[in-house]
């Protein structure tokens, strides 16, 4: 006997499947490709599909759109999947096309997750391709430079489709609790609050924001008059999550982050530890914090203890290799490593000093002594005339200018007296000091 659902009833197909656009007017998201006048756009609306590559992650319309196409195509439409079709399979698809070719139709293959075909079973698509028995539309979560073979990939257009923002999943909710064929027969009451929650918990997914909105409605309340609450316990039982949910707009996910960030440079490992927590349990990607750690090393510690980089770079690594929640110690080991180093921002504003002379000079030629000369026109030109090679010296020092003469002089990296950096702002001193030294007396010299 099957289980009656909560409005009574037998069950139905999950709330993605129900709503899942049938047209490019109830699509969500991808409006740099399908908004007005965009190029697929016009493709789809043209029937001018031409072969190519639906890349994106996980619920973001990659399969969607392929069943549009389908319903606009007046060409003949074929549905395949690579987790389940070989050799064998593939050569049946291709004869059809083939027949179909010979009356005059054209045969769209879809391939779903193509990424998981292997060499070969690419390589039986490249002829038909080739002479146009079809159009190839395949879709994957991977990157196709890596996992499609580039004979068949340079045939395809790629078409990069990006995690939907959480106005647009909000959005969705709103259709699916207005919809027929989502709740809209049903009461409900469920706070904005609680949608932008469900929207930022499905990380930009469309079906894992539609699965959560079935879930808790499914485990909603409902009262003796048919009205059915969503309560904050209900949303944080469904999502396994507690009130550590980033908010509507995505605000407190920056909030938190910043409050790492300030507590590592204020070297507080407790509060450090405190905020990575926070974002770590709430959901937050570890590689994403990982990978703030690292320009924390370098931003913010610099040469004041130069293995910073290296402690960050391992906990990025460790963070790849294993993930969560088993990683959590590798990140903790960093931040607090990060918390306790010396500081120096020295390479941050080097760096920024330099860009606003680069970006204000970007014509500024490379001087000619420190150009190279491959060639003897380069030679002629007297590229590279005068270079001196440091190797070639007692101190590995020469007097060379390598900065163009409108910049002669300028300094970029200030070295402070923090942790190691004091040592390397000795060294720079001294090379400084035997380079006017040597100036002078290069000077004198020529006298």
């Amino acid at each position: 006997m099957e289980q009656m659902t909560l409005f009574g009833g037998l069950p139905t197909q999950p709330l993605a499947a129900r709503l899942r656009p049938q047209t490019l007017e109830e699509f969500a998201g991808q409006s740099q490709l399908l908004g007005k006048g965009k190029v697929l756009r016009r493709l789809i609306e043209s029937d001018q599909i031409s072969s190519m590559i639906f890349w994106g992650p996980p619920g973001v319309g990659k399969t969607t759109l392929s069943r549009i196409i389908a319903n606009q195509t007046k060409a003949s439409f074929i549905d395949f999947s690579a987790v389940t079709s070989g050799i064998k399979e593939i050569r049946t698809v291709m004869q059809q096309a083939e027949d179909n070719r010979f009356y005059g139709m054209k045969t769209i293959v879809f391939v779903d997750e193509i990424h998981r075909f292997n060499k070969a079973q690419q390589d039986a698509f490249l002829p038909f391709v080739e002479k146009g028995s079809i159009i190839l539309i395949g879709a994957t979560t991977e990157n196709p430079s890596f996992e499609i073979n580039s004979a068949l990939l340079s045939r395809c257009r790629v078409f990069v489709l990006q995690a939907l923002k959480p106005e647009e999943l909000v959005a969705l909710l709103h259709r699916a609790l207005e919809l027929p064929q989502g709740f809209g027969n049903q009461q409900i009451r469920i706070t904005e609050e609680m949608l932008s929650m469900i929207a930022v918990f499905s990380n930009g997914d469309a079906r894992m924001a539609l699965s959560t909105l079935e879930m808790v409605v499914l485990n909603g309340d409902l009262d003796e008059k048919g009205v059915l609450t969503v309560s904050a316990e209900t949303l944080e039982q469904c999502t396994s999550k507690k009130s550590l949910l980033y908010d509507r707009l995505g605000e407190e996910h920056y909030n938190l982050i910043s409050a790492l960030h300030k507590s590592m440079r204020n070297s507080d490992p407790d509060a450090s530890v405190y905020w990575l927590a926070r974002m770590l349990e709430a959901g937050e990607d570890p590689l994403y914090v990982a990978r703030r750690v690292v320009r924390f090393a370098s931003e913010d510690v610099g040469l004041a203890d130069s293995n910073a980089l290296t402690v960050a770079v391992s906990a990025y690594q460790a963070c790849h290799f294993i993930g969560m929640p088993e990683c959590s110690v590798h990140l903790t080991e960093a931040v607090v490593y990060m918390s306790l180093a010396p500081k120096s921002n020295a390479l941050y504003m080097a760096y920024e000093n330099a860009k606003k002379d680069a970006v204000s000079q970007l014509a500024e030629p490379v001087p000619l002594v420190i150009r190279n000369a491959p060639t003897r026109l380069m030679k002629e030109l007297e590229y590279g005339k005068g270079y001196q090679y440091a190797h070639d010296t007692e101190e590995k020092l020469t007097t060379m200018q390598c900065l163009p003469d409108s910049l002669s002089g300028r300094e970029y990296y200030r070295p402070t007296e923090q942790g190691a950096e004091k040592e390397w702002k000795h060294r720079l001193e001294k090379m400084k000091e035997w380079k006017e030294q040597a100036a002078k007396q290069a000077g004198l010299d020529k006298r």
